[in-house]
C-alpha cells in the first residue's frame, strides 16, 4: 500500500470528509497539519501548486482535494491507487 499524506486543517469540513473517506477505507495516512505552521503550509504549496486544503497525495502522485479523491473514488478509480 503506497504512503498517503494528507495536507489539512482541524477545522476545514473537507479536511473533515477527507479524514472519513481515507477511513472507511481503512487506509493509513500522514496528516500534516498546515494551520498553524506556516513551513508545512509552504511545503504544501510548493508540492501541490495550490493554496487550498486539504491536499492530498497518493505515493508521489498529487490526486488534488476532497473533490477530486472523491470524485476518483465514485468512478472506481481510487481503490486500485490505494491497493485496497
Amino acid at each position: 500500500m503506497p504512503d498517503v499524506t494528507l495536507y489539512a486543517t482541524k477545522t476545514c469540513p473537507y479536511c473533515v470528509r477527507a479524514r472519513r473517506l481515507l477511513d472507511r477505507k481503512g487506509v493509513a495516512y500522514q496528516e500534516i497539519a498546515v494551520d498553524l505552521d506556516p513551513q508545512q503550509m509552504a511545503e504544501m504549496v510548493e508540492r501541490s501548486r495550490r493554496h487550498t486544503v486539504p491536499q492530498i497525495f497518493i505515493g508521489d502522485r498529487h490526486i488534488g482535494g476532497y473533490d477530486d479523491m472523491a470524485l476518483l473514488d465514485a468512478c472506481g478509480e481510487l481503490d486500485p491507487l490505494l491497493a485496497v
